[in-house]
């Protein structure tokens, strides 16, 4: 008789990984290459990126520099204090900074993609086209900035006599990850008209520019001035309601909970631009 022998598993089976974490991997090693191809760059013209970080610096300080004038005259600008404001003004440069270390130069790049064609062969790559677009570059030196603003925010609640707690604090983060989205999502629809233009880097760096208004507290506008820049660019509440939180003065849920819907929101409508303008792209050179 002959004993039955069943057939052993290969010793060396690997279980494979599920679609969804494949992809991740693989985005992550490529968005891994960007951030190397970036330190590169920027270590390749060093006194370029010591001088940009210095102009930042100094930009930051004349903001503070500002506000102090206005409040050697006055003890309030609205409801708000003086160290309420340089808390304001820092989770503003935070966000500024922030966004401008991971998305700034991509988004004012993309016009020039389109008008030279070189968004052509980032199409035919096997990697989703909005993926390079948003995320080529970083700019390093944003964040040195970005972590002076966390010091000047930390220094102007040490002199508040506030200590957030960790709900506060974990919900000030998401907030300034929500911040960041609706600029970013904001920046990207501009750079989608540059489809249908000749050039749209002026109207993406005008929004840029419009980063100042958030600075201010948004009880020092009023009228249909702080209605469109609440409801139609909600600028006043990209910075307004994360300082609200980590310093103890929101009263309502319900900025947050605005803050979160025009997020989604603007994130959606530049998805849906971005889709309808690639489906008519006809390459540059046809």
């Amino acid at each position: 008789m002959k004993a039955h022998m069943s057939t052993p598993a290969p010793q060396n089976a690997e279980i494979q990984d599920p679609p969804v974490i494949r992809g991740w991997r693989r985005y992550l090693g490529i968005y891994a290459a960007l951030w190397r191809n970036s330190v590169v760059r920027e270590m390749g013209f060093k006194a370029n990126f010591v001088l940009w970080i210095i102009v930042e610096l100094l930009w930051f300080a004349l903001q503070l520099c500002f506000f102090n004038v206005l409040y050697s005259h006055t003890d309030r600008i609205g409801d708000w204090t003086r160290w309420e404001v340089v808390a304001l003004v820092g989770v503003s440069h935070l966000i500024q900074q922030l966004f401008q270390a991971f998305f700034l130069v991509n988004c004012s790049e993309i016009s020039d993609q389109v008008q030279s064609g070189k968004l052509d062969f980032l199409l035919l790559l096997p990697v989703n086209t909005r993926f390079l677009l948003s995320l080529r570059k970083v700019d390093l030196g944003a964040f040195v900035n970005a972590a002076t603003a966390a010091c000047v925010i930390g220094f102007a609640l040490l002199k508040l006599g506030h200590q957030p707690g960790l709900w506060q604090i974990i919900g000030f983060l998401i907030l300034v990850l929500a911040g960041i989205l609706i600029h970013y999502s904001l920046m990207f629809l501009l750079a989608t008209i540059s489809f249908w233009t000749v050039r749209a880097q002026g109207i993406v760096y005008g929004y840029y520019n419009l980063f100042n208004i958030a600075r201010y507290p948004d009880s020092a506008y009023q009228g249909a001035f702080r209605r469109v820049f609440t409801f139609v660019l909600p600028l006043l509440l990209v910075s307004n309601v994360p300082a609200k939180v980590v310093t103890g003065r929101l009263q309502t849920g319900l900025d947050v909970l605005w803050l979160a819907v025009v997020g989604l929101g603007c994130a959606a409508i530049s998805e849906w631009a971005w889709r309808f303008s690639v489906r008519r792209y006809t390459s540059a050179s046809s």
